[in-house]
């Protein structure tokens, strides 16, 4: 075997792995969206103005993605198919820089998006004792006994280091996709080329 080839086998093997865990990931997250749409009925819903944006389907939505784009990863390494690869590598990046361009319209909306969310709670909190929402009522008699929207502000200023730190260890598992789907789609290229 030569060393070109067990770099690749290497190479193969990892980023195989990779994407095993990487698509076990994409289905827990899956499990998760489904059984909080099974448990949680409206509950979940993450915004007045918008009640199809619930937890559960955003879950739902980001683990079949995951699954997806793992899947094509680990068939793009046992196949070694450059298309697959390239694809993979492609939505991998064109995710990241979702990530990156989400993370700078909050950073520079956030007054905006502090004020919505505070309308929106009011919004919710006006249908508070209707009838027809005997679940919302209940939801708030048991979890309001403060401010909810302070509380949420001052949990995430309180766990910023953790959630800076579950952010960079995302970037760092999606550098690593991107390096090693990049390496293998290169190093097959080159076995092709020493092959024919």
């Amino acid at each position: 075997m030569s060393m070109s080839r067990g770099c690749l086998l290497c190479i193969k093997i990892k980023m195989f792995i990779f994407n095993l865990i990487f698509w076990l990931g994409g289905c827990g997250i899956l499990g998760v969206g489904i059984w909080l749409a099974v448990t949680q009925g409206k509950f979940a819903t993450l915004s007045y103005s918008f009640p199809s944006l619930s937890a559960a389907s955003l879950f739902m939505v980001i683990g079949s993605m995951i699954m997806v784009i793992g899947f094509i990863g680990c068939l793009g390494a046992v196949t070694e198919n450059r298309c697959l690869l390239l694809t993979f590598f492609l939505l991998l990046l064109l995710i990241f820089l979702l990530e990156i361009i989400g993370m700078l319209m909050v950073i520079i909306y956030r007054e905006e998006i502090d004020s919505y969310a505070q309308e929106d709670l009011k919004k919710g909190l006006k249908l508070f004792g209707k009838e027809e929402n005997t679940e919302l009522t209940n939801a708030w008699n048991i979890v309001q006994t403060m401010p909810c929207y302070k509380k949420v502000k001052y949990w995430l200023g309180e766990n910023i280091s953790a959630l800076g730190a579950f952010a960079i260890c995302i970037v760092v598992i999606q550098v690593l996709g991107l390096v090693f789907s990049m390496f293998m789609y290169c190093q097959v290229l080159r076995a092709e080329k020493y092959y024919e």
